[in-house]
């Protein structure tokens, strides 16, 4: 995988993930096979199925964190300067069309999750805003069309 940027929090959200499916799932999924074994012939066993399609998921998750923390450039936010938009950024922008105002944290691919109000910054709002500045007027094609926004604030 090629070199990721994160920010500190993303990164320890990622390393914390990581641990804990290494050292804990991978232990209650063992021990979810061995209760399964126990009852009875494992080919018609639906327990004994979930378990190890549990098992496959979990482990293709780890192999994607390992390789995806294994090149991981931190972004120390004293390094970005405040007055354009770039990853790690906090925004404040208006929807033009009505006039809502909502705030982003633009992150990488691997951080976005849009419950904590974090996008990639290879979302198309996201790529829209990245090096623009306060006052600019960005649009984005998303799929319900063009959206456009006015860039309010910037801060780390």
């Amino acid at each position: 995988m090629a070199q990721q940027y994160l920010t500190r929090e993303g990164y320890e959200r990622l390393k914390k993930e990581l641990n804990y499916l290494t050292k804990e799932r991978r232990q209650e999924i063992s021990k979810q096979l061995e209760e399964a074994r126990l009852h009875g012939d494992i080919s018609e066993n639906a327990e004994y199925d979930a378990a190890k399609d549990a098992q496959g998921l979990t482990e293709d998750r780890i192999r994607f964190l390992e390789d995806a923390l294994s090149d991981v450039v931190i972004i120390d936010d004293q390094d970005i300067p405040n007055d354009l938009v770039y990853i790690g950024s906090f925004v404040s922008v208006k929807d033009i069309k009505t006039g809502e105002e909502t705030g982003f944290r633009l992150v990488s691919p691997l951080e976005a999750d849009s419950e904590t109000g974090t996008i990639s910054t290879t979302s198309p709002v996201g790529k829209a805003l990245l090096r623009h500045g306060v006052g600019d007027v960005v649009e984005a094609q998303v799929p319900s069309g063009i959206q456009k926004y006015c860039i309010l604030k910037i801060w780390r």
